[in-house]
């Protein structure tokens, strides 16, 4: 709690956590239904499993491009916020887009709605929340506060708009893309206001801080990819995190408003719930680097997992609508047990000069090489088998994911070339 009243003193925290706040709320409020907008019959465009499948997987190749760009573009910029200013300036327009260009085209000229809309939400949206959380990070480290303190305040901006999408999409499925816009603008004038400020400079020095000699090369950028380790990291995430975002965002709202009777009552309760798991999120988000220091990042990392293969696993066996809606709880404890001890991970065992393109590129890429490859077949799958099957092996996948990633992921005390994690006990007794 005194390490909380201290970061609401800082202003980069307080700037930072704003920024959270805004961007997942203009992301939340249209996000968090895109799935069933793309599916439903009545308030939506009536695509088909595997139509929905190709909208994901060509909008995860579109981030994918766009994320290996924007580590390496920030990784140079360090804590500099141009290139923050322009995505934010993208998500000031996604309700004009989506009303005017991309809803005509998916409903005229399919894939070439597709492949716009893939272009103009990756730049804003899908690729913008690797950005700006990498972003966070950095300052986190720079300015001496804890990131998930600032992350959680993101969780909380979308808490707070998916309590009013569900009831917004019932009367207009659009209002959902033109508040995302005006929450789009509120954000791009923090941003540039915050940008004509002075940077503040660190009272001492901090651990990991790039200085304009350290500054990494595209040439050490690229030397990543010979590291072994990396590719164990990439491997793990996307056999456990990706399969889980296709679940999570591809199929599960769907099939949660379809244990109502009526489908407007479905997506009016599926808000609520999401809102109430998002703000338990927040919460988690402040406790888990506490759970970390107990028990450290790995260990972490896999309880993360398990908590994955348990709510799957849970959605295939059950159908009932609050034993589901009470296993959707579990994701406000697993995002964040999974989401902060992997950006530790990459800190502790990689250049943490290189935190940007290692969290873009370890992280978010390999999660974005794995949709583009599986958002089609599992969407195919699923009009095929079902739900109850689809999640089945799901779950599977992602229990073979944790056996991988107890054998594969480093220990924390095992090739410590970032900032070194010291768990409380580790810390009492050297004490």
């Amino acid at each position: 709690m005194a390490g909380f009243t201290t970061s609401l003193r800082n202003p980069t925290y307080l700037q930072s956590s704003f920024s959270m706040l805004l961007f997942f709320a203009s992301w939340g409020i249209w996000w968090s239904f895109f799935q069933i907008w793309l599916t439903s019959e009545t308030t939506g465009l009536a695509l088909t499993g595997a139509q929905v499948g190709t909208v994901y997987s060509v909008n995860s190749l579109a981030t994918l491009v766009l994320m290996f760009a924007y580590g390496a573009i920030q990784d140079r910029l360090g804590v500099k916020k141009h290139l923050a200013v322009a995505l934010a300036a993208v998500t000031a327009l996604v309700g004009p887009f989506v009303t005017w260009v991309y809803q005509p085209l998916l409903q005229s000229n399919f894939m070439t709605g597709v492949i716009l809309g893939a272009i103009v939400l990756s730049i804003g949206f899908l690729a913008g929340v690797g950005l700006f959380e990498a972003l966070t990070e950095r300052y986190s480290r720079r300015f001496g506060f804890e990131y998930g303190q600032a992350r959680m305040w993101g969780s909380f901006g979308y808490a707070v708009v998916a309590l009013a999408a569900g009831f917004l999409f019932t009367i207009n499925p659009m209002l959902n893309f033109w508040i995302g816009s005006a929450l789009g603008l509120a954000h791009l004038a923090l941003l540039l206001f915050s940008r004509a400020k002075r940077e503040p400079v660190p009272k001492r020095p901090v651990e990991g801080i790039m200085s304009p000699a350290s500054t990494p090369s595209f040439r050490e950028m690229l030397g990543l990819f010979r590291l072994p380790s990396l590719w164990l990291i990439i491997i793990f995430v996307m056999l456990s995190w990706t399969f889980y975002t296709v679940f999570d965002q591809q199929m599960f709202p769907e099939f949660y408003t379809g244990l109502f009777d009526d489908p407007a009552t479905g997506q009016r309760v599926y808000g609520i719930l999401n809102s109430v798991q998002v703000f338990f999120e927040a919460a988690m988000l402040g406790i888990v680097p506490i759970i970390m220091r107990r028990v450290g990042v790995r260990a972490s990392l896999l309880m993360g997992v398990a908590i994955m293969f348990v709510r799957i696993m849970g959605c295939a066996l059950v159908d009932d609508p609050l034993l589901v809606s009470a296993i959707k709880m579990l994701h406000a404890i697993e995002t964040p047990l999974f989401i902060l001890p992997v950006f530790r991970y990459f800190t502790l065992h990689f250049n943490p000069a290189l935190s940007a393109t290692l969290y873009m590129v370890g992280f978010q890429v390999s999660a974005q090489i794995g949709n583009v490859v599986l958002s089609t077949p599992l969407g195919a799958l699923h009009d095929r088998v079902g739900n109850e099957q689809t999640f089945i092996t799901i779950a599977v996948v992602v229990l073979l994911a944790g056996v991988y990633g107890f054998f594969a992921l480093k220990k924390d005390d095992q090739q410590v070339d970032g900032d070194p994690f010291l768990r409380h006990s580790k810390t009492a007794v050297d004490a």
